[in-house]
């Protein structure tokens, strides 16, 4: 988030990797540059960007038929979820919380959004940014019927929801609608993404798995 320049330096590294987002991050990219080291900068909002980023970082690394070999089996695993949703016509509301209190869920401008929706779901956040801050009020009025909790170092120890106070009013509480999963798979680009897509269309539509 906010690379160290001076560790970074004593590490001599012959390449950096850097994700976009946060603004922050950038000047130590720029100071990172002045010092004559190489930095590649990506910035991975659904799966075109990250196997885009794989393929590239294949040229990077020497490693392009390890790379696209990488792609390919990614993309076959999506191509086969995409297959048994090919007939759901139902596509449940999720809400993706990324931090609780202070509630911080997914938009439209995540991996997250791109991950629910070919899972065979719909993010009831329709902003068009990576990170939208909610009150209690928006939540209630978006009554999503799953509610989705990442667990890691962005929404540590989450507590259950349906023991929060107001929310039992939401339909995914009450019907027991309630999904918690790694961050790391869902919101940190990689091809554990994939996976993330399968966990969650197997809880979205178990009948099309069985």
């Amino acid at each position: 988030m906010r690379p160290n320049v001076e560790m970074v330096l004593g590490l001599k590294p012959d390449l950096i990797l850097q994700s976009a987002g946060r603004r922050e991050a950038m000047a130590p990219v720029n100071q990172l540059r002045a010092h004559g080291l190489k930095v590649a900068v990506f910035n991975q909002q659904g799966f075109e960007d990250l196997f885009s980023v794989i393929q590239r970082l294949g040229v990077l690394t020497g490693e392009q038929d390890k790379a696209q070999a990488l792609v390919d089996a990614l993309k076959g695993t999506l191509d086969d979820v995409e297959r048994r949703l090919r007939n759901v016509r139902q596509r449940p509301k999720v809400f993706f919380e990324v931090r609780y209190p202070n509630l911080l869920a997914a938009g439209k401008g995540s991996i997250v959004d791109d991950i629910i929706r070919r899972a065979g779901g719909t993010n009831c956040i329709d902003a068009n940014k990576k990170l939208v801050r909610l009150n209690m009020e928006a939540l209630i009025a978006a009554n999503p019927d799953l509610y989705v909790v990442q667990r890691g170092p962005m929404n540590q120890n989450p507590s259950n929801p349906g023991d929060r106070p107001h929310f039992q009013v939401l339909a995914a509480v009450q019907h027991n609608r309630v999904l918690v999963v790694d961050e790391q798979a869902f919101s940190r680009p990689g091809p554990r993404a994939v996976e993330a897509v399968v966990e969650l269309a197997r809880f979205l539509h178990p009948d099309v798995w069985n």
